[in-house]
Order: C-alpha cells, then sequence, then structure tokens
C-alpha cells in the first residue's frame, strides 16, 4: 500500500478530447480493442479492471509512475513514454541513464498529459487503479491498458502482472531469483537469520508539506526489510493501516524507541519537510541509534518512490554497506 503525495487527479486541465481525436486517428487501439502486434498476436492479462487482451509482443509502451517504470526497466523494456514524479526531478537518478535516454516525458505522474500519450501511439499502457483509475476509460481509448489494483506493498505481485503484459514471464523468474539470492546473501552478511531479527531498523521520511513517517509493515521499502529478515521497532505496527505512523517533530523521538538503525529520506524541500529542524534537535540527536552513528540518510526516490526490483537490489546492496558485521 502506498499513498499518493498528491490530492488528486488534474484530469479536467488535459486536453482529453484531442488527445482521444489523435488517437482515433493514430491507432486502431480505440475502445480497448487491441492494436495488432509484430506478430498480429495478442494474449489477455488479468487486471484490477478485469481482462485486457493486449499485443504479444508490445513494441510501444507507456508507464504512468514509478513502479511500472522499474518494472520496464528491469525487463528490458525501454518505454516510448513515462510520467515524471516531481515538476523538477525528471525520471528517477537511481535508474541507469542509458536505460531512460530517448524515453518522452509526458507529463506529472498524478495528471498525465493525455494529448502526449496518444502522440506516442501506444500499444500499451501500465499504470495502476489507485493512480489513474479515474483516467481509465480515456486510457483504454488510446490503448490497452493494464492496471494493478495498488501499488507500493504489493509491488511483488504487480510485477507480475507488469512481466505478463509485456511479454517477460522468463526474465521476470530470473529477477526474482536473483533478488531472493542476494536478500539471503545480505542477510549473512549482517550476521544470519538470528543477527539481524533481533536488528531493529526504522525508516523515516520527512515529507514537504506533511508530517513526518515513521513506516509500519505494509508498504514497498518494509518488504525489502523482511526479506533481509531485520526486525522492525514496536512503533512500526501503530502505523494506519500497516503503512506509516505520522508524526510532528517534536515526537520524533518515536522514531528512535527500540530502534537499533535510522534510515531517513526527504522527499521536497528540506526546510519546509522539518528536515533540518528535526535532525538538528535533541530530540533526534538523543535517540540510541544517534548516539551510536547507527542513523543513515537515504535517496529517498530510490527507497520510497522506486518500488521495483532495480531499486530493491540496490537497496540490497546499501543494506549491506550499512548493516554488515
Amino acid at each position: 500500500m502506498t499513498r499518493p503525495l498528491h490530492r488528486g487527479l488534474a484530469a479536467g486541465s488535459l486536453a482529453v478530447t484531442a488527445a482521444l481525436t489523435l488517437a482515433a486517428c493514430g491507432s486502431d487501439a480505440g475502445d480497448g480493442k487491441t492494436a495488432p502486434s509484430a506478430d498480429g498476436g495478442t494474449r489477455t492479462v488479468k487486471t484490477a479492471m478485469g481482462d485486457v487482451k493486449v499485443p504479444a509482443a508490445p513494441k510501444r509502451v507507456v508507464v504512468l509512475d514509478t513502479a511500472e517504470l522499474d518494472s520496464a526497466i528491469t525487463l528490458g523494456v525501454k518505454p516510448v513514454g513515462s510520467t515524471h514524479t516531481g515538476a523538477e526531478s525528471g525520471f528517477l537518478s537511481y535508474l541507469p541513464r542509458e536505460k531512460v535516454a530517448g524515453i518522452k516525458d509526458v507529463g506529472e505522474m498524478m495528471s498525465p498529459n493525455l494529448e502526449a500519450v496518444a502522440a506516442l501511439k501506444p500499444d500499451l499502457i501500465l499504470t495502476s487503479k489507485v493512480r489513474h483509475g479515474a483516467l481509465y476509460d480515456e486510457l483504454k481509448a488510446l490503448a490497452p491498458t493494464v492496471m494493478t489494483e495498488n501499488t507500493g506493498y504489493p509491488w511483488k505481485e504487480n510485477f507480475q502482472v507488469h512481466a505478463d503484459a509485456l511479454g517477460k514471464r522468463a526474465e521476470a523468474k530470473r529477477v526474482v531469483a536473483g533478488y531472493t539470492a542476494r536478500a539471503a546473501k545480505v542477510t549473512d552478511a549482517v550476521g544470519g537469520k538470528e543477527k539481524a531479527a533481533k536488528t531493529n531498523v526504522n525508516v523515516v521520511r520527512f515529507i514537504e508539506g506533511a508530517d513526518i513517517r515513521i513506516y509500519g509493515r505494509k508498504n514497498y521499502i518494509a518488504t525489502v526489510l523482511a526479506d533481509v529478515g531485520l526486525g522492525r521497532p514496536a512503533v512500526a505496527d501503530k502505523a494506519k493501516d500497516g503503512f506509516s505512523y505520522d508524526v510532528s517533530p517534536e515526537k520524533i523521538n518515536l522514531a528512535g524507541e527500540d530502534a537499533d538503525v535510522v534510515f531517513h529520506s526527504t522527499y521536497g524541500d528540506p526546510e519546509k519537510a522539518k528536515e533540518t529542524r528535526t535532525l538538528n534537535s535533541g530530540l533526534w540527536k538523543n535517540m540510541p541509534a544517534a548516539k551510536a552513528d547507527k542513523v543513515f540518510g537515504v535517496d529517498d526516490e530510490l527507497w520510497i518512490q522506486g518500488i521495483g526490483y532495480t531499486a530493491a537490489n540496490k537497496i540490497l546492496d546499501e543494506l549491506r554497506g550499512h548493516l554488515a558485521t
């Protein structure tokens, strides 16, 4: 489970009519019909919106969120178009530059430019219902649209849906096996399963315009920690719906209770996100993890926004670097 950083879709401001007209002229994927793939075949994929027929070998894929972009790149597919997560940020920086070079930016993640999407003449669109369910009718008129129900916590299941849609099941199997083996090696490097379980790790996120999040057990980063077998402090179980326990700077000490290690990231301006103020406070500096020099700043794009196997493998490497005995 993950929570959108913005309040809603700015669909009303999109040039939907122009986009659909362009799509009708440039593609025969209108009304949800599948445009023929290079070999003329199609497959049926089970999605959050029902069964969807997709090209057997899609060639012009557009992704509308970070998880879908990570999945495509992980599986060796370069989308023709992708949204970005911030007005200035562009594509997530942890992804190899050569892998994202040439991908057309089709707007901010919560308000994709449908006209720009249509102009790319996609034969497949990947996203989630939680992000773009309100745009499903418009999107499926442009190309077969595969939506997962949610993003974040169910990322492994979502990856399998993406792989199915992209015709990359064999590649997905290899990716999962490689990640599982890598996680096991990190567990060994931490000192084995028993020691890993006794090492309580917290993840804190500072967000511009919102309270500070102490992450629970039902989100993307929590699953990566769990795959290594790391323990979690009691505050993680206070998280609403398992996602996060949100606090003000005056209660940041809760992030340090029973935590041996604390990782923290920031979305937005550090001052406006209360990061600068909090990290300089006595409450933060007096946390046991801080006194033990076990507090680490990490990249928000990688640890929180990536939501995929390419990101997860890099996070595993960082966990090993910080926690190896």
